[in-house]
Formats: C-alpha cells, sequence, structure tokens
C-alpha cells in the first residue's frame, strides 16, 4: 500500500509540474468549467464545479445528482489548496503516506479545510496559485481526476504517465 501511495504522489506532483497555465482569466474560467462540466457528464460523474481566484468565484455549476453538502466541500478543499498550493489530494497522499493528520502537520483545521482529493491549483507563470478549480460529488479521486483531465485538455497537455490509475 506504501508502494501505492508514493507512486500516486509522485504522479501527482508530476502533474502539478506540467498542468501551468501562462495566462488565466475570467474568459479562461469560463471555458475550462464547461470542460470541467463536459469531462464529468461524460463519466457520468454528478459534481458541483466552481473555478475561483482567491477573492472571487468566476465558475460555478451544480449537475444533477448534488447537493448543498458540495459547495461546503468546495470551500474546505479550495482552501486548502490556496493555503498549501499544491492539490488537495497531493496534500491528502503525502499525509496518508506519513501517518499523520491534518490538523497535528499542518495546523489545518476539520472546519475550513480538507485533504481529499478535487480541488487542483491554478498555477500561473510567474505568479504561482492564484486559485482553483474544484469539484465534489464522488469519490475523492474521481474527483480529482475530472479535474485534472480537464485541465490537461484545456492545455493541450498528455499527461502520460503522470494520470492516476483508476
Amino acid at each position: 500500500m506504501t508502494e501505492r501511495i508514493a507512486d500516486d504522489i509522485r504522479r501527482l506532483e508530476e502533474q502539478e509540474r506540467l498542468l501551468r497555465f501562462s495566462r488565466f482569466g475570467p474568459e479562461d474560467a469560463w471555458a475550462l468549467g464547461n470542460r470541467v462540466r463536459e469531462t464529468a457528464l461524460a463519466r457520468g460523474a454528478g459534481v458541483a464545479i466552481d473555478i475561483s481566484l482567491r477573492d472571487r468565484t468566476l465558475f460555478h455549476c451544480a449537475l444533477p445528482g448534488t447537493t448543498t453538502d458540495n459547495a461546503e466541500w468546495i470551500r474546505r478543499k479550495r482552501n486548502t489548496v490556496l493555503r498549501l498550493w499544491s492539490a488537495s489530494y497531493l496534500v491528502g497522499r503525502r499525509l496518508v503516506l506519513a501517518g499523520r493528520d491534518q490538523v497535528e502537520a499542518r495546523n489545518l483545521s476539520y472546519t475550513d479545510f480538507s485533504v481529499h482529493g478535487g480541488s487542483f491549483p491554478l498555477l500561473v507563470a510567474d505568479l504561482g496559485c492564484v486559485g482553483a478549480v474544484t469539484v465534489s460529488g464522488v469519490p475523492e479521486r474521481i474527483d480529482h481526476a475530472i479535474v485534472a483531465d480537464a485541465i490537461a485538455s484545456f492545455l493541450n497537455v498528455d499527461l502520460g504517465d503522470s494520470r492516476l490509475p483508476d
């Protein structure tokens, strides 16, 4: 099990290296949000989708099958990304490998943060993390894959070996 988690971490770190934007604005958020929506629909995944900068929401959509609880999961996952500049799933996998809890290891309260998969940093060249793309509604590994695959498609990047196995 430890080897699988370490392999996931390697793949997730490579995704963060590959999935970077040269710029990102409201029009990009609209186009990317629709790409995330299309990706989720193609997988039959009922998810809520959010694209936010640090100070405002640029795109939000709730597909059939979601509940108001998904917005709370989005908020907590997004907070993790904005605080640590890493995908929420990567943070969670690192903690599992280390055998540590999010509160003990990173001072991330359960009320305001979640290290479950589904939120990915909007990494912009020369700026760093300017926001997050987040989904909630299906198991965390699938939440993460929907976002990573949609960003890769949007950027025309082949994830290759960095794609997580099912």
